[in-house]
């Protein structure tokens, strides 16, 4: 074969390469054929460090997720129970809310987690209440207490004191006693009635220095004296890590087993309370030649094992399924400039990919018949800490980042989700096994409610490398008449994206107050066009864009 014919067959590979990245997508979007309720599964945050939730930034992002949408913005955070002068640090956190005298007499004292508390509930938000972590006073190996992590230093350093059982189980039964029956006085019973409330956070692994059993009967005695200082709480568990493994897996399933059949250790009954099931969901980043390439189908695929695990306990396949965090990988606090592989926090790649798990996410629990109620984005703000650094966070140094803009972009939907194909879509079974390695996936969420239609569209792919935007066409059908206002809402690398402003600054660590103003305002959620009023004909309405890869559209129609 002449050199001639083969440098025209490769030129002729290469351009079928590029048609097909290119190709345009169509999108069909049937508003007449509901498919199940929008449950706001996004409206669900927690981060490690409670004290950053009354600190100058952090009440500026808490307004900003109240902000959202109408619907509740729960709240989880770690170390409501831990022992301390209230400072935050990386990975920790402290409320002081229990000490003892000399004699071992129980001191309790609410200030610092009311302070958490009433902050949230100022905002009209509402808390994911996780009861840990162990009170030094009580715990069965207290020092070394307080640990020391920082950035880059092994991560295990910092299971110490409060990862231990308690030393006395009745002590801490009245602590949580004391505890519910606090909350309920000073901001009443129908409002702890909207809480939720849990024990631990993933006692799989190094949070639960101990068995499997002792978590159980931790629970078991949790449950008991949550339900006896308010008995319509709502308690939960076990929050255990994704269950990718055999481990994990088991550890679920025997929680379920005991809770439905097992020998209450607090009470000697048979079963304990379980009012919803909790459990994590982490993909896996890293870095392949040179650039970060994203996990998204270990993160689904834990989802999609635990929904798998909890239908198949009869009991429990109507129960109410939190995943307590879900995010791209497992350590907000590990910065990007340490750990390369994390370097797709800043930009748009976290937004296609949060965009594209949450729609997955509903079809998942579609999929198993399960009753999801809701996913916590594991990431909000670290204070005093350097401009875009490369944390897990949804703001930097109070200025958003073009993740927050998919939170604020699903706020415009709700009521029912509908019917949905796209020539660019993936199978969700292809997803969650082998994630998305070859094309791209182009497609869409789709909801109605209240005389509004609202199509999240989304570009993503696993590898963070340059490639040609797609021609989109979305055809909706079934619309009912009228001239609806069309608005569309884009994140991209000139829309709604404070990161690319900033790098176009020079990169500021200490941006003037005319820059700050500037930020503030790109990390907003921005139009791509002006609204414009659109015709629909027969119930039908097309709207052709280009759509950058790893971009994000919105577009609401409203009448």
């Amino acid at each position: 074969m002449s050199k001639i014919i083969i440098i025209f067959l490769l030129c002729l590979g290469l351009s079928h390469t590029t048609l097909s990245q290119t190709a345009p997508i169509t999108i069909r979007v049937d508003a007449a054929k509901p498919k199940g309720p929008m449950k706001p599964i996004w409206s669900w945050f927690g981060y490690d460090e409670p004290n950053y939730t009354y600190m100058k930034d952090g009440k500026k992002l808490l307004s900003e997720l109240a902000a959202l949408s109408p619907t509740p913005v729960f709240v989880r955070t770690h170390n409501l129970l831990t022992t301390g002068d209230g400072k935050a640090a990386l990975k920790w956190g402290s409320t002081n809310a229990y000490t003892e005298d000399a004699q071992g007499k129980p001191i309790y004292d609410w200030t610092i987690v009311d302070r958490i508390f009433d902050t949230l509930l100022k905002r009209k938000m509402k808390p994911l209440v996780e009861i840990g972590f162990m009170p030094e006073a009580l715990s069965v190996k207290p020092q070394p207490y307080k640990h020391s992590w920082g950035i880059g230093q092994t991560y295990n350093t910092v299971f110490t004191g409060w990862a231990h059982p308690p030393r006395d189980y009745a002590k801490w039964s009245e602590l949580v006693f004391q505890w519910v029956k606090h909350s309920v006085q000073k901001y009443g019973r129908a409002e702890v009635e909207s809480w939720w409330w849990e024990l631990w956070n993933e006692p799989d692994i190094g949070y639960w220095q101990s068995t499997p059993e002792e978590y159980f009967k931790l629970y078991d005695y949790t449950a008991d004296a949550v339900k006896r200082a308010l008995p319509t709480a709502r308690i939960g568990g076990p929050h255990v890590t994704g269950p990718l493994g055999a481990r994990t897996q088991k550890f679920l399933r025997d929680f379920l087993e005991h809770c439905a059949r097992g020998k209450n250790a607090a009470t000697g009954k048979t079963g304990t309370p379980v009012d919803y099931i909790g459990f994590h969901a982490k993909g896996v980043p890293r870095v392949i030649e040179g650039h970060v390439q994203m996990g998204i189908n270990s993160q689904l695929k834990a989802i999609s094992n635990a929904f798998e695990i909890v239908a198949s306990f009869p009991e429990y396949r109507d129960t109410p399924l939190v995943i307590g965090e879900s995010d791209p990988e497992g350590c907000a606090a590990c910065s990007s400039r340490v750990y390369p592989q994390n370097g797709y926090r800043n930009g748009t790649m976290y937004s296609s990919y949060t965009a594209a798990q949450i729609a997955r996410t509903y079809e998942l629990a579609d999929l198993h018949g399960v009753n999801i109620l809701g996913s916590v984005t594991w990431a909000f703000e670290f204070e005093d800490q350097p401009y875009f650094d490369g944390f897990r966070d949804l703001a930097t140094n109070g200025i958003d980042k073009p993740v927050l803009n998919v939170f604020r972009m699903l706020g415009k939907m709700g009521g029912e989700r509908l019917t949905v194909e796209s020539t660019g879509a993936l199978k969700l079974e292809t997803i969650r096994d082998q994630s998305v390695r070859g094309k791209p996936e182009v497609n869409a969420l789709a909801s109605r409610q209240n005389r509004s239609v609202a199509v999240l569209i989304w570009n993503y792919h696993d590898d963070d490398l340059p490639a040609p935007p797609s021609e989109v066409e979305v055809l909706i059908d079934g619309l009912p008449k009228g001239r609806p206002l069309l608005h569309h809402y884009r994140i991209d690398a000139e829309h709604s994206n404070s990161y690319e402003v900033w790098k176009k600054l020079g990169s500021p660590q200490q941006p003037t107050p005319a820059q700050y103003k500037q930020l503030e305002r790109a990390g907003q959620l921005q139009l791509l066009a002006s609204p414009q009023r659109q015709q629909v004909t027969d119930g039908k309405l097309a709207v052709k864009f280009s759509l950058p890869r790893q971009g994000v559209s919105l577009l609401r129609l409203a009448w």
